[in-house]
């Protein structure tokens, strides 16, 4: 016990260290962040090994107690080398008063005397003000919510989503060892993103693993109705959703797209989604891309995106037949997800969080390593201060390394497969 109080109160005074330098002027220095990224990492990791290898139970008790520590470190510290959260509190404002957060961009209200003086100050801190909003009508009901219980508070969104992932947590445990979740309930991603920052993200995962608790209980249903959810919160919820209902029957299906019906019906009725924006997304955004920014200098951009979404259409449609045939249990959604951001124009570190409750059931090297490494990605121009620089430029060698460490880890989990496989085989001989 004493081990895991240890490593909790050395992460806690990581995190609160994140805090304070994140409250005065809203943005560490990045030396300082990775260094304490290092700092509330890397103990976690030598606890999970120590703990695997004993063998022993991993005190549950403990594992929520520190995870709701680490959370409220970020609670005090608030967003940090983002600015998406302006976005979330004009959405719950306009969603609250009008109706619908589709339709209109902010930049059309930047002279618009109506608007309280309270967002005002929110609609300056809007980026790409120009379109209007990206964010799927799930995640909009959170936002809703956060407005109904203080309007422009960044806040109150974070608390709720805190509780969002607390529900995860919890639902992990009905799906794996609570040593396993431990590397998720205390990954400095997780916390930075959910905690710091409020992504959303992390709700439409939530809904993704509560649908999987409900389909092994054969609560098909509630499956249907959360995996419809989890697609209204983001597309990524979409590309899972097929794998989880495979197992079920038509009507199932149906569910699933009634709700996502039900999402989408009235803002469409009301003159808007977010289909619009996110087409100029798919189109045209690019940052921090593995296989994309590869192929995008050796051929047109549209022809890359191109290449890479039939590779991926391929690599699902083929997992999802190996799912109907093998009727397995949980689908892999960090191989699922893996393959979706490899081959995407876009990787924000917050996408990570789709895939590490998965990474939590099936741990590998790669996918933790990949929680560490895409932090990375807040390496641009903008966080450097470096005004010569494009804001979400990066230097050359930022995807070398955050990939290459990635790859390692790959070739980690396969050189350990093929020894597990070469001692079993000896063993049968034998």
């Amino acid at each position: 016990m004493r081990h895991v109080d240890g490593v909790g109160l050395w992460c806690t005074l990581g995190y609160v260290a994140l805090a304070v330098l994140a409250r005065p002027a809203g943005e560490p220095d990045l030396p300082a962040f990775f260094v304490l990224v290092a700092w509330t990492g890397l103990p976690v990791f030598g606890l999970y090994r120590y703990f695997q290898r004993r063998g022993d139970p991993f005190p549950v008790g403990r594992l929520i107690l520190w995870a709701l520590v680490f959370r409220m470190c970020g609670l005090a510290g608030g967003p940090f080398y983002e600015d998406d959260f302006y976005r979330y509190l004009w959405d719950g404002y306009r969603f609250a008063t009008t109706g619908t957060p589709y339709g209109a961009a902010p930049e059309e209200f930047f002279v618009d005397p109506s608007v309280p003086l309270l967002f005002q100050g929110v609609l300056d801190g809007i980026n790409y003000p120009e379109l209007p909003t990206i964010y799927g009508p799930t995640t909009q009901l959170v936002f809703l919510l956060g407005y109904w219980v203080q309007p422009a508070s960044v806040t109150v969104l974070q608390a709720i989503l805190i509780a969002v992932d607390l529900v995860t947590v919890a639902l992990l445990l009905r799906l794996t060892s609570p040593v396993n979740v431990l590397l998720y309930a205390w990954c400095p991603l997780v916390v930075k993103e959910i905690a710091f920052t409020a992504h959303p993200d992390g709700a439409g995962a939530c809904l993704l693993v509560a649908a999987i608790v409900l389909a092994r209980n054969r609560r098909w249903p509630g499956a249907a109705v959360c995996l419809g959810l989890a697609a209204g919160a983001k597309t990524f919820g979409l590309v899972l959703a097929p794998l989880v209902l495979a197992g079920g029957r038509v009507r199932y299906w149906l569910v699933f797209g009634v709700t996502l019906a039900a999402l989408y019906g009235p803002f469409a009725l009301l003159g808007g989604t977010d289909l619009a924006s996110l087409q100029v997304f798919a189109r045209d955004w690019e940052f921090n891309s593995a296989l994309y920014g590869l192929l995008a200098t050796v051929a047109p951009r549209f022809e890359a995106r191109l290449v890479l979404g039939f590779a991926f259409a391929s690599f699902w449609c083929y997992y999802f037949w190996y799912t109907r045939r093998s009727a397995q249990g949980i689908p892999r959604g960090d191989w699922v997800f893996g393959a979706l951001l490899a081959s995407s124009p876009v990787i924000n570190p917050w996408y990570l969080l789709w895939l590490l409750p998965f990474a939590a059931v099936f741990p590998s090297v790669w996918a933790w390593t990949a929680s560490g490494a895409v932090l990375l990605g807040y390496i641009t121009g903008l966080n450097m201060h470096d005004y010569e620089m494009h804001p979400f430029a990066q230097p050359w060698w930022v995807r070398a390394l955050e990939f290459g460490l990635i790859a390692a880890g790959l070739g980690c989990d396969l050189v350990r497969r093929r020894r597990a496989e070469c001692s079993s085989r000896c063993g049968e001989r034998r």
